[in-house]
């Protein structure tokens, strides 16, 4: 595996592999690797000859500058991970290669990026967002991008940004890895003291708890959603969201049809998560 800073040189190998006629896939990170992340890479590596893993701690999606300094950052051990799941290029740029002097452009996906997330951190959080991946994508140039389903407002609006600005890349969605104790792999999980750590798993009971209801026939979101508010009470938790909603539109959801998607962000202790899953009316959630 190759560690490269640039986009000139990630260019040059991205070329030699295009030459060989590898197909390229890309896997979109922040660092601070867990099991999550080598699935990431493990699946791109099954369906890409060449696989390209970004690293790169994105200072325009962070709304809180404390936030952005606490987040866990160690570049040796995820080299190491990045090796071991057989990815060729890791990308990890410093901040004047991605936001050069000068540099003023944004790439904004709207109506997507008002709901849930963008409540709590602000629209700017996913300007940043689809901004940086856009970049990443102009650089790499991929054909598959490989994203996880725990982040599932943010992929939902990167297929978006796709369809709309035409750009030849295949978006793959990605199940949610978990702990044994259900728990969402996060690089946050690293912030998490040993209270704090006990309860949040909370929010993945919560989320198959109501889940649950929904896949026996529930209708009503707010019914099954009570099942849940029940285990985070008990918990002590408070959401910031726990809903029912489209998997179109984000947009919440009083009466279950079809497909929905069930979301939920709390901070447990000082470290914020999020989760969610996808539940058919009549079927098991994933």
């Amino acid at each position: 595996m190759i560690v490269v800073r640039s986009v000139s040189e990630l260019r040059r190998l991205v070329s030699e592999a295009r030459h060989r006629s590898e197909r390229v896939g890309l896997v979109p990170t922040m660092g601070a690797f867990h099991e999550g992340h080598v699935s990431l890479m493990r699946r791109a590596g099954q369906e890409c000859g060449f696989v390209v893993v970004s690293l790169f701690v994105n200072p325009a999606q962070f709304n809180d500058a404390g936030d952005l300094a606490r987040y866990p950052r160690d570049e040796a051990h995820d080299a190491s991970l990045a090796e071991g799941a057989g990815v060729h290029v890791l990308y990890a740029p410093p901040v004047s290669v991605v936001y050069p002097d000068g540099f003023t452009t944004t790439v904004e996906v709207r109506g997507l990026s008002t709901p849930l997330e963008g409540v709590v951190r602000g629209t700017e959080h996913f300007r940043g967002v689809t901004t940086v991946v856009a970049k990443l994508f102009n650089m790499v140039q991929p054909d598959h991008a490989f994203f996880g389903q725990k982040d599932a407002q943010q992929a939902l609006i990167i297929r978006r940004m796709v369809a709309d600005l035409d750009i030849p890349v295949r978006i793959e969605i990605c199940a949610t890895v978990r702990e044994p104790d259900g728990l969402a792999m996060s690089s946050r999980n690293a912030l998490l003291d040993a209270e704090a750590r006990a309860r949040a798993p909370v929010l993945s009971r919560a989320l198959f708890a109501a889940s649950s209801l929904i896949a026996r026939g529930e209708t009503s979101a707010s019914t099954a959603l009570d099942a849940g508010r029940r285990l985070l009470a008990d918990a002590g938790v408070d959401t910031e969201y726990f809903d029912v909603v489209s998997t179109v539109t984000l947009t919440s959801l009083e009466r279950v049809s079809g497909e929905v998607l069930i979301v939920i962000a709390a901070r447990v202790g000082n470290v914020r998560l999020i989760d969610n899953v996808l539940v058919h009316l009549g079927e098991n959630a994933r």
